[in-house]
């Protein structure tokens, strides 16, 4: 399929499908308000174990929805594989397994940029960097007797210092974005391949997900995340200009974000069927 046509069908699909996306939604609520009761009586569980109990047992039903969430959002993008017009139905059971499946590849997806930035940031000096500094800005405050402030001591630290930590923040915050740029597109495809094939296995296999960018063109795929970015953030933009005058109207975010999150799904599926 053509850009243009993935992100017509992407978001005429929960239009489509407004049943379905109610139900989503009715689910999204539920565990909202499982965890804003948790919340409640966590605050008030201080001298009351009854209440530390019961606020766990939420919070593990708030995390029971989320995973039927998680895996409802791969049977979308199975959807868009199969280019099936009808949305499927809540499984709670099957939604549950392929939910946690889906948690599982997006931890070891993202862990791995995050060792490599902290490989990084250990290359880099970057932890005894900011010790150095943060002790020479203690000595500093303390010669003085606390009468100069951190804001102006600063500007006593050695320049060498402020140079070797902001070399050492630069090069580390460039490769962790790069990295985790890098591994959302690779993820991306992970969540399609375990939509695909229902198997952990082959959604952990990172070799095969970056070819399967490759197939589909890297071009292409970037440019209809990006595009897919863009309009949400456009979308965003308005609604929160909208809110400024409006406050009651947040309540819309009830149904766009799950609208959203119907359309970017629907189009992770439709990039994908290009090479089934």
């Amino acid at each position: 399929m053509e850009i243009t046509e993935i992100i017509k069908d992407s978001f005429t699909f929960p239009v489509n499908n407004l049943k379905a996306l109610g139900i989503y939604i009715a689910f999204t609520l539920a565990a909202g308000i499982v965890i804003g009761l948790a919340a409640v009586c966590t605050q008030f569980s201080v001298n009351n174990s009854a209440l530390l109990i019961v606020s766990f047992l939420l919070l593990i039903v708030s995390l029971l929805i989320g995973f039927i969430l998680a895996g409802y959002e791969i049977d979308i993008i199975k959807t868009g594989i199969d280019f099936e017009e009808i949305a499927p139905s809540i499984d709670i059971k099957n939604d549950l397994v392929r939910g946690i499946k889906a948690i599982i590849v997006a931890i070891v997806y993202y862990i791995i940029p995050a060792i490599i930035t902290i490989i990084v940031a250990a290359l880099t000096n970057l932890p005894q960097n900011m010790i150095n500094v943060a002790q020479n800005l203690n000595q500093t405050i303390a010669n003085t007797n606390g009468t100069v402030v951190a804001s102006s001591a600063i500007d006593m630290v050695p320049k060498e210092l402020i140079a070797n930590l902001a070399g050492s923040i630069t090069l580390t915050v460039l490769v962790g974005i790069v990295l985790f740029i890098i591994f959302s597109f690779f993820h991306y495809m992970a969540n399609a391949r375990l939509a695909n094939t229902d198997s952990l296995g082959e959604a952990l296999n990172i070799p095969e997900a970056f070819r399967d960018l490759s197939r589909i063109g890297f071009g292409k795929v970037i440019a209809t995340v990006l595009l897919l970015i863009i309009i949400v953030v456009v979308i965003t933009a308005i609604l929160g200009y909208i809110y400024q005058y409006i406050p009651a109207l947040t309540i819309l975010n009830i149904i766009v974000s799950p609208f959203l999150m119907f359309a970017m799904n629907r189009a992770n599926g439709l990039l994908y069927s290009d090479i089934v």
